[in-house]
């Protein structure tokens, strides 16, 4: 049973990038590009000093994460066949990041198993990433949820 909880929230909003899903039979095959949102939910074991699950304003390394491998990139599948052949056609015109699925639903999971890491490292495992949920631009998205239910 999942004990009472705070959480809150941060949003990184505005980050575009293009992806390509080379299984499909649709013009999602090509690749496209998207201004996405990320939404992290955090929860925590015990608050810190000030009350806070996260410190919202000691966030920074989540956003330089997301500018380094995500702002202006091209995320493929990792077994996407044409990988190669876009990074040794035109070198340094692409930011690749590989991913498992380059679906909302496979970005939202990559994303969780990132965060999740930093965010535990950060706190000492005091405070963790609950979920995050990948938009579209505003009209599809993706909610990958973890679970923490064993208190420190």
């Amino acid at each position: 049973m999942i004990p009472n909880m705070l959480t809150c929230t941060k949003t990184y909003t505005d980050i575009p990038f293009a992806h390509r899903q080379h299984h499909h039979d649709g013009h999602c095959a090509f690749i496209h590009g998207h201004n996405w949102s990320i939404s992290i939910t955090f929860g925590c074991h015990r608050t810190d000093e000030n009350g806070f699950i996260v410190d919202f304003g000691k966030l920074k390394f989540l956003r330089e994460w997301i500018d380094k491998h995500l702002d202006h990139a091209c995320v493929l599948n990792e077994d996407d066949p044409i990988r190669d052949a876009l990074v040794t056609a035109a070198p340094g015109a692409w930011k690749i990041h590989l991913v498992k699925s380059c679906s909302c639903e496979g970005i939202a999971a990559h994303l969780y198993q990132i965060f999740n890491d930093m965010v535990k490292a950060r706190t000492e495992n005091r405070a963790f990433v609950l979920q995050v949920e990948v938009k579209e631009d505003a009209k599809n998205a993706a909610v990958y949820r973890g679970r923490e239910d064993s208190p420190a």
